[in-house]
């Protein structure tokens, strides 16, 4: 009899299904502090990178900078996870003087660590080489929540000097969350060769219609380590116009609209 009843067990137990992983949450501001690259003849980890990210609640964005010569590369796009697992659907993508707008999706294996997580890309393909990727994470965002949360596109951006204004428009996106911000550019110059800057830092709302940034990273050594007073005017949610007013008296305009699904 006990043989049976443990033989029956043993098939309930087997019958079960499998626990499920652990799901987990992504909406927050990181910085990275470790990327591996990993292939068939060398295995290396780089433990000086500038780099932020920021998952909103649909949205990712994620900018970079290699200090030595200021080049850097930022992109943007939506994303969904699953237990383990998430897909991010690059919807923009620049990186010095080139910029690609062609969706890419990309499935990442992730690992929860004390501090953040790790995101692992097992196999792809760089030049003539299958490498595995390998980047850490740690949490860098706070529980603050604001208007402006969410990620953002550039619409319209022009300077006013006296009673002249001037044209000022570029392709931009703009995150905040979790008391971060991230902020990507590309233009042309008069030659059509593509410039890529980025900007990354915290931020905090000072009443309903002031922000200040303050920029741990940038390409820009004008705006690099520096705090910016910036006068926020919202219309509904999903549009703001952001005003900052120089020392000259000028001042620089932008109008953002919110990236939706």
């Amino acid at each position: 009899m006990r043989l049976v009843f443990a033989i029956l067990l043993l098939a309930v137990i087997s019958c079960q299904s499998p626990a499920k992983k652990e799901m987990i949450s992504m909406p927050g501001a990181y910085k990275m502090i470790s990327q591996s690259v990993k292939s068939a003849t060398s295995d290396t980890t780089y433990t000086d990178v500038h780099q932020m990210k920021i998952f909103t609640g649909d949205y990712m964005m994620y900018a970079n900078i290699n200090s030595p010569d200021s080049v850097s590369s930022f992109g943007i796009g939506s994303y969904s996870n699953i237990a383990d697992s998430i897909t991010e659907k690059v919807l923009y993508r620049a990186s010095d003087s080139t910029k690609d707008d062609t969706l890419r999706t990309y499935t990442l294996v992730l690992e929860k660590t004390p501090k953040g997580y790790k995101q692992i890309i097992p196999e792809m393909v760089m030049g003539d080489q299958h490498i595995k990727l390998t980047e850490e994470y740690e949490s860098a965002g706070t529980a603050a929540t604001s208007d402006v949360d969410g990620l953002w596109k550039l619409v319209n951006a022009f300077s006013i000097t006296g009673k002249d204004t001037t044209p000022n428009m570029r392709t931009q996106y703009k995150a905040y969350y979790a008391g971060h911000c991230i902020w990507g550019n590309t233009y042309a110059d008069s030659a059509k060769k593509i410039h890529t800057g980025i900007g990354y830092g915290k931020f905090e709302m000072n009443g309903s219609n002031k922000v200040k940034e303050s920029m741990v990273a940038s390409t820009y050594s004008a705006v690099r380590g520096h705090d910016f007073d910036i006068d926020i005017e919202m219309k509904g949610s999903n549009e703001f116009t952001q005003i900052m007013s120089n020392a000259d008296g000028s001042k620089n305009v932008e109008v953002y609209q919110r990236v939706k699904k």
